[in-house]
């Protein structure tokens, strides 16, 4: 998995995400892999995409050829993946399936994203958070969270806040490892 965070603070946003990729038991560290950055510039948008190493990839693709694509409120970010799910199903081969008991079809995607009007989550049933201080996806999230709980009043700058969240990720999950990659954007 990984660990990916967001930090809005004193009118900037920043991200941040490990760079290991792990298959199963084995890892492919950041010196080894010539695609090792977890986020994607999408328009004005970064998107830090954890689960599927195939994620990263499909969403770079059909992201990058859909008109339109708005990252910039909870209600534009569920139409934009409301619109991709049938596209992920037919043009990609997404299984949809994760519990018989889910009230919809999974796209099996998680995913935070950070640009000029704040940060926001979207998780596999297309539900979609906006958050005020920070947030982190990941197998390493637990430990991010509480590292930029105690961060967040301590430090003004949210790119300081964001890599103490992932380095937490990085010294205590198992999924996750350095180097960082961190973007700052300042806010509308």
């Amino acid at each position: 998995m990984t660990t990916i965070v967001a930090v809005k603070k004193n009118g900037y946003v920043a991200i941040a995400a490990d760079t290991l990729t792990t298959f199963g038991n084995t890892r492919l560290h950041a010196s080894h892999d010539a695609s090792h950055d977890k986020i994607l510039r999408i328009g004005d948008s970064y998107v830090g995409v954890c689960g599927s190493a195939a994620h990263h990839l499909v969403l770079s693709s059909l992201l990058a050829k859909t008109p339109d694509v708005q990252l910039n409120s909870k209600a534009a970010i569920f139409e934009t993946f409301r619109k991709l799910h049938p596209i992920l199903k037919e043009e990609c081969f997404l299984n949809p399936k994760e519990d018989e008991e889910d009230p919809y079809e999974s796209s099996q995607i998680t995913a935070l994203i950070a640009n000029s009007h704040g940060i926001f989550a979207i998780y596999s049933m297309r539900e979609v958070f906006e958050y005020t201080q920070y947030w982190a996806i990941g197998s390493g999230n637990e430990f991010s969270l509480g590292a930029m709980h105690q961060a967040y009043a301590r430090c003004d700058d949210a790119a300081e806040i964001a890599q103490a969240g992932v380095d937490a990720g990085i010294a205590f999950d198992k999924n996750s490892a350095a180097p960082v990659t961190l973007y700052k954007v300042k806010l509308d």
